[in-house]
């Protein structure tokens, strides 16, 4: 069966936008890596149900001037490049995170270098205008990069459909409702401990709980989260790197299998997986730390089955594939030399 991955690039150096590659799950190998469409670092990419592809991306004048936004192509066509249907870019620079809400056909943004959340209705024609914009507040966190202000590095739905989105300057995850029009109405707010810089989260409905990715701190938490009221708790942390890693690392991506029983986090720094067993109520117990066979995996994804876990190395320019087994949650390496330019995120193809 061959499964196909969008794929987030910086275009810093050799890439050219996004793009796309195929698993092939027969043969257990990566291939035919494909240019799906050009932009200027499109780190992060969204599909609707209309295979509707949305790319973060920036705009230069001629004065080197920037805005950020994003670009949409109509992705039911293998018609590579693909060719823009319609784009906007109203933002200071361009955003960290994109994500899309099916039913109010909205599309989400966290834009990391300005400090805002945002939200766009999207007409039926593809046409886009702008729903509302939130600036995040909070005392910002004492690590250096946190001192210039906040930063957004994720917004999406919460499993019963409200919004979460993750700020990695002042160390909150903040829960908004939301409404049909887009407008986002704050609902509660989780402070964690200062300098935890959180990056990433993902819900498990099942066990009501969330795991928040710190990436300052080389983390991740459980946290409880009461669907009904949309507030959020800690209850425990735990780390993603060795006790005695002194270099830099930044813990960036989390998976976790359909059946909740594992949790798969990235780090770029230590260049591994780490790999968490989950028990019945959510609480952690690491059981591996993989080498992601590059440097700097920023994203990761599994394949349909889960028999299989593709990881991008950004500065490395390679994707690494895994095999999973499914009872111990553990990975083991089968191919590291398959070519992906300056990757950052990887992304199922409706």
């Amino acid at each position: 069966m061959i499964e196909k991955y969008l794929l987030g690039t910086y275009t810093r150096r050799i890439s050219k936008g996004v793009y796309q590659l195929e698993l092939d799950t027969d043969n257990q190998k990566l291939q035919n890596l494909k240019f799906v469409g050009s932009a200027i670092d499109p780190t992060y990419v969204a599909e609707s149900n209309k295979k509707r592809i949305y790319a973060i991306t920036k705009v230069k004048d001629d004065q080197e001037n920037v805005t950020g936004g994003f670009v949409e192509w109509d992705g039911s066509s293998d018609d590579f490049p693909l060719k823009p249907i319609a784009s906007i870019h109203d933002q200071e620079t361009s955003p960290a995170y994109i994500s899309v809400d099916e039913d109010k056909q909205l599309v989400f943004t966290a834009n990391y270098h300005a400090g805002t959340v945002n939200s766009y209705k999207i007409a039926a024609d593809g046409s886009i205008s702008k729903a509302d914009r939130i600036m995040d507040k909070g005392t910002l966190g004492f690590r250096k990069e946190q001192q210039d202000g906040p930063h957004p590095h994720y917004i999406n739905l919460t499993p019963e459909g409200r919004i979460v989105a993750v700020d990695l300057g002042v160390d909150k995850v903040f829960i908004y409702d939301l409404e049909d029009s887009g407008k986002l109405v704050p609902v509660s707010e989780l402070q964690m401990p200062d300098g935890y810089g959180p990056r990433h989260i993902y819900f498990d409905a099942k066990k009501k709980v969330a795991y928040l990715v710190g990436e300052l701190s080389s983390n991740v938490a459980v946290v409880d989260y009461d669907a009904d009221k949309g507030v959020l708790s800690l209850r425990d942390i735990n780390s993603t790197i060795p006790d005695d890693w002194t270099e830099h690392n930044g813990a960036a991506a989390i998976r976790v299998s359909k059946d909740g029983r594992f949790v798969y986090v990235s780090n770029r720094g230590n260049n591994s997986l780490a790999v968490f067993s989950s028990d019945e109520k959510g609480n952690l117990s690491l059981i591996q730390r993989i080498s992601t066979e590059g440097d700097f995996p920023r994203d990761f994804n599994l394949s349909d089955d889960e028999s299989f876990i593709i990881a991008l190395n950004q500065n490395s320019d390679n994707a690494t594939l895994y095999t999973r087994d499914s009872e111990s949650g553990k990975l083991t390496m089968i191919q590291k030399d398959f070519t992906v330019p300056e990757g950052v995120s990887i992304l199922r193809k409706k």
